[in-house]
């Protein structure tokens, strides 16, 4: 693997929301977790000579990384007067019961702890996810129809609003 291919690797798993990536083949190993400030690439005993210019290739992108982490907490930092809907399981988010209907919720709508706010898509089951605060919808953070994680934020929701 070359260092631009590993920097593209980092960047797709940076946004796609997995915490570890473990890749390997005859020639190299790769382990990338996205919470630790570790990047790993170990080449094969059998190929160490051919591979020797790739593996320090990663402490390139290493720094990247950390940077990566802490760009997002930024805008958190602005947010903290919101407070996050988070899924409860990982699945699909839809913001509709069907096509055919509005949104549970809007960008602007006041909701009550207990109220609907989307449906989460797991293994066939169609599971309504209540909020657990009162407020207003300031951000809705996930596309209609996408897959989310467990704890992954889906709302930021105004306490005050």
């Amino acid at each position: 693997m070359k260092a631009q291919e590993i920097q593209e690797l980092i960047d797709f798993i940076s946004k796609s929301g997995l915490a570890e990536v473990k890749i390997e083949t005859d020639e190299f190993k790769l382990s990338i977790k996205k919470n630790s400030e570790v990047v790993q690439v170990k080449a094969a005993e059998a190929s160490a000579p051919a591979q020797s210019n790739p593996a320090p290739a990663p402490s390139n992108p290493a720094p990247v990384t950390p940077t990566e982490a802490t760009a997002p907490s930024a805008p958190a930092a602005d947010n903290s007067k919101y407070i996050e809907v988070k899924s409860p399981m990982i699945g699909t988010f839809y913001r509709t019961p069907n096509p055919d209907t509005e949104a549970f919720v809007n960008v602007g709508d006041t909701i009550k702890a207990g109220q609907t706010v989307c449906i989460i898509e797991a293994m066939k089951l169609f599971n309504e996810i209540e909020s657990e605060v009162s407020g207003k919808i300031v951000k809705v953070l996930v596309e209609n129809a996408t897959p989310v994680e467990y704890d992954q934020p889906l709302f930021l929701v105004d306490p005050a609003g």
